[in-house]
This record gives C-alpha cells, structure tokens and sequence, in this order.
C-alpha cells in the first residue's frame, strides 16, 4: 500500500501516471495490432473490426462499473486506514466480475449480429463485425477480473504490477497476431477470427499472472474465500458510484455508433477511415487518461483522510498537466495526421477521410483532457452522477443534431467532425462547473484534518 494522503502530489500523480501511460500504451497496442494486420485484409474487414470494437464499449462501461466503484472505495479505506473494509471491497469486487463475465459471455453471442446489421455498411463488413466479436467475446468476459484486481491495486497506490502485466501480454499479443491472422508458420491463416483469438488469449494470460501475483506478492489487499459470499450492501456501494461511470462508457457506444450510423451511406472507405481515425485518437489520449487515473485514487485516499486541500490541489495540478500535455498532442495531431494513419492503410480514400477526421478532432483534445480528470475527480469523491449528467449533455448536443444533419441534402463527413468539436468543449465546461460545485458543497474551507500517522 502506498499512502497518497503526504508529500509532493505532482510528484504523486507523475510516479503513478508514468507506468500507468506505459502500461496503456501497451495496452492500445492490442487493437493497433490487430488493426495493422487486419487492415491487409481490406476495407470492409477494418470497417468491420472498427464498428465491432465500438461495441467493445459495453463492456469498458461494465468494467467501469466494477472498476470506479473499487477504486474510489478502496482508496477511501486506505486514506481512513482501515484494511479490513479494502480487502471486503476487494474481494466482493471478485464477485461482481464473475456475474457480469458471465452476462457478458452470454449477451455478446446473443446480441452481437443485431448490432452488426444495424451499423454495417455492407454485408462483408457486417460479418468480419461478427467474426470478430464472437472470438473476443471471452476475452472481453475476462476483463471483468482483470479490472477487479487492477483497481484493487490503483486504490491502494500501487500501479506498477498491473503495468508489468499489461506489457507482457501484449507482447504475447504481439507475437500470437500475425501467427494467427495471416498464418504466419503455420499456413493457416484465419482473419480477423485470428486478430480476436490472439487478444483474447493474451487477456487470459494477463488474468492467470495477476493472479498469481496476489497469491504470492500482494500483501494489503488479498483473496480471502470466506468474503466471497454476497454481500448487498457493498454491491450496493460500488454501483452508487460506478453504475454512472458505466454510463458514461456506454453513452461513448451511443455516440460513436451514431456516428457509424450517419456516415453508413458514404460506404466502407467512410467507416474504415473514421474506424483507423478513432483507434489513433484513443492512442493520443493515453498521456490525458493516465493523468486522470492517478488523480482519482490521490483524490479518494485524500478525501477518505479528509485532507480536503489536497483534493482540491490534486485537481488543479492534474488539469494542469492534462492540458498542457493535450495542446502539444493537439499540435502534433494537426501538424502531420498523415504519419499516424498510413502504417494502417494505404489506400488513398481511406487515408484521406482519416487524416481530415484528425485535424478537426485534434481541436477538442484539451477539452477532452479536462473531462477526463473531472471525471476521475468525481470517481475519487465517490459521487459520478455529475460525470453522466455532463455526458448526457451530448445525447441532446451531438445525437440529435447529427441524425437530423445526416438526412440533409449536401451533408458531408466534415459536418460530425465539427459537431463533435463543439459538444465535446460544452461538455467540458460542463463538467468543471459541476465539479467546482462539487467543491463547494463536499469540501468545507476550514482547516484541513491531518492524515493519521
């Protein structure tokens, strides 16, 4: 356990957003792989595997539920320095994930073609979207554990485990993809079934080896069988403050779905450009989110402490970082999007649509920095209804005016790229406002309690 509530917080949030941005680099690396070699496959096999790890949302908003609301508990517990109540979270944590593994496992096979049908382009593209989902579906089932140790982990301070982990596996990830997409040495090559099979086995690898970390190394929070009973009243806990991070990640499926949705009769080369467009942003939000993920549990330990000047320290110092670090990306971004997307296809057409997608999108970068440490603010106060009210802004923001736009004579691709530099700066202002707010009511001026010795 590492104790958040003294010493230097920039230093706080660089040691832990430092392993934390590499380990996520890593981690991005998993699906820029897959693209790579998926996009030998053609078009509508990257249109395919894009919109189909759109739905990859759902789940990422299902992990979050069981992820925020560890975090944010466990990291109250360390700053009130009570073990016992971190390792009860902990282990119920464990529960959770295998429930919503198993809803996942059943939901994705079950759902999986509806949701193809509904935003593929063409038939091709609707069955690579489908080949790929039914192989990934387990992998995507497994992150329900991974996350539930993973944030045990953050909650306590600790990154650097979950960090190693995520750098091996995607090494395996690595090595697998190109065994199992083009067959190399073997002459079996199985397509964009291989690209989801080989992040599905390196998801499994990296649940056994943090496994086995907590069973030989972690010493503060452990598995403890006798609490793996059900205990509503702290699933009741973690869904207070996970269900609206959750919500947050599945209206992010809304709106890219949407947005699939509204550029589905520009074709394949539409989709597979804004597909590769959407993979490079999530990259070049790396630095942004990990920024975010070590201001969240800093945040929690601090206000569990009741060291309510450091909360509000943290804040200010991670927006700080956050935009200074996003308006260098955002001038990179628009400088030369070409070197992003042409290791992932060289198609003209394609290129074109991904590079424009780009240098629009590279404008709301810092906003979407400041939303991203507001939200883990939210989540390390315990309180992320604000979070999902700012995002729903954009239900109204973004959604209907890009449904009503796509069905205009003379609509054109640049019209969503602009409207969601727009929605995404309110949403930022949004979300600041509500945390400053937020401050005012939770946080009291006066002298801040000291963390106990």
């Amino acid at each position: 356990m590492k104790d958040l509530t003294q010493g230097s917080i920039v230093r706080q949030i660089v040691a832990m957003a430092a392993p934390i941005t590499f380990g996520m680099i890593f981690q991005t690396l998993y699906y820029l792989v897959d693209l790579y070699f998926v996009a030998r496959l053609g078009d509508r096999a990257i249109a395919g595997v894009s919109a189909a790890g759109n739905a990859v949302f759902i789940v990422f908003g299902l992990t979050q539920v069981l992820g925020v609301g560890a975090v944010a508990l466990i990291a109250h517990a360390v700053g009130r320095k009570d073990q016992p109540e971190a390792n009860l979270i902990f282990n119920q944590s464990l529960l959770l994930a295998a429930l919503f593994g198993t809803i996942t496992l059943i939901g994705g096979y079950a759902l999986t073609p509806l949701y193809m049908r509904a935003v593929a382009a063409d038939a091709e593209t609707m069955q690579a979207g489908i080949t790929y989902l039914f192989w990934f579906t387990p992998g995507l089932a497994l992150q329900f554990a991974l996350v539930a140790m993973g944030s045990a982990l953050r909650g306590t301070g600790i990154v650097q485990p979950t960090m190693v982990v995520q750098v091996i596996t995607v090494v395996l990830n690595v090595i697998l993809a190109p065994v199992l997409i083009a067959g190399w040495g073997t002459g079996h090559p199985m397509g964009v079934a291989g690209a989801a099979l080989a992040s599905t086995l390196a998801v499994a690898a990296a649940v056994a080896m943090l496994g086995i970390y907590f069973f030989r190394l972690e010493k503060y929070v452990a598995f403890h069988k006798e609490q793996w009973r059900p205990r509503l009243a702290s699933w009741q806990r973690i869904f207070a403050i996970g269900l609206p991070a959750g919500g947050e990640f599945l209206l992010m499926f809304v709106f890219i779905g949407v947005t699939y949705l509204c550029i589905r009769d520009f074709g394949a080369t539409a989709q597979a450009g804004f597909g590769i467009g959407s993979r490079v942003i999530q990259s070049v939000f790396l630095p942004a989110m990990a920024v975010a993920f070590a201001s969240g549990p800093i945040a929690g330990q601090n206000f569990g402490a009741q060291r309510y000047d450091r909360v509000r320290e943290t804040f200010h110092k991670s927006a700080l970082i956050s935009s200074v670090l996003m308006a260098l990306l955002t001038l990179l971004t628009h400088w030369r999007p070409d070197l992003m997307v042409r290791a992932f296809t060289d198609d003209p057409a394609v290129q074109q649509i991904a590079v424009r997608y780009l240098q629009i999108a590279s404008y709301y970068f810092v906003a979407q920095g400041l939303i991203f440490t507001c939200s883990s603010m939210f989540q390390g106060l315990g309180d992320t209804r604000p979070a999902l009210f700012s995002t729903m802004t954009r239900l109204i923001t973004f959604v209907l005016p890009a449904l009503w736009l796509s069905r205009q004579p003379g609509f054109q691709l640049e019209y969503m790229w602009y409207l969601s530099v727009g929605t995404v700066t309110l949403q930022a202002v949004t979300s600041v406002l509500l945390l400053l707010r937020h401050f005012r009511r939770r946080l009291p001026l006066s002298a801040a309690v000291p963390a106990a010795s």
